[in-house]
Parts: structure tokens; C-alpha cells; sequence
């Protein structure tokens, strides 16, 4: 997970266009937007960040690095 990818998506992409990425990478498919990774795994972890921290962000009106840190800690749980 590079945050500087996560970045550019949330300030680059919409909702819309990140959820098409995502479905796009689960199907194996072209994706209609750039995402940075080392592999299909590494976009898809960029792209779901993206997208729900895009979505914290306006359901929250936080900015991006309180959405961040949230997201962050939702992930240090998950895997702990």
C-alpha cells in the first residue's frame, strides 16, 4: 500500500470511476483509469483505499488525512 498512490487516486478519480477499477480488477479486465501497482493485487489495494476514503471524506466532511489515518487504523485491526 503506497499512500502517495492512494493520494493521487482520491484527488484524481471519482467514486464511480474508482468502483468501475475495482470491478474491472476483480473481472481480470482493462482498467479505464491509471492505478499505479506492482501488480493487479497492489492496484486493487490502491483503488478500494481510494474509494473508502473518497466516500469517509464526504460522509464525514474530513479531510484527506483524517480519512487516511481512519482508514489506517481500520487496517492495523484487520490485521492484528
Amino acid at each position: 500500500m503506497k499512500i502517495p498512490v492512494i493520494k493521487k487516486l482520491v484527488e484524481t478519480q471519482s467514486l464511480e470511476a474508482l468502483t468501475a477499477a475495482e470491478e474491472a480488477l476483480m473481472e481480470e479486465q482493462p482498467l479505464a483509469i491509471e492505478v499505479e501497482g506492482d501488480d493487479e493485487g497492489e492496484q486493487l489495494t490502491h483503488v478500494i483505499a481510494a474509494a473508502w476514503i473518497l466516500t469517509y471524506m464526504n460522509d464525514n466532511g474530513v479531510d484527506f488525512k483524517t480519512a487516511l489515518r481512519e482508514y489506517t487504523k481500520k487496517v492495523r485491526v484487520s490485521i492484528s
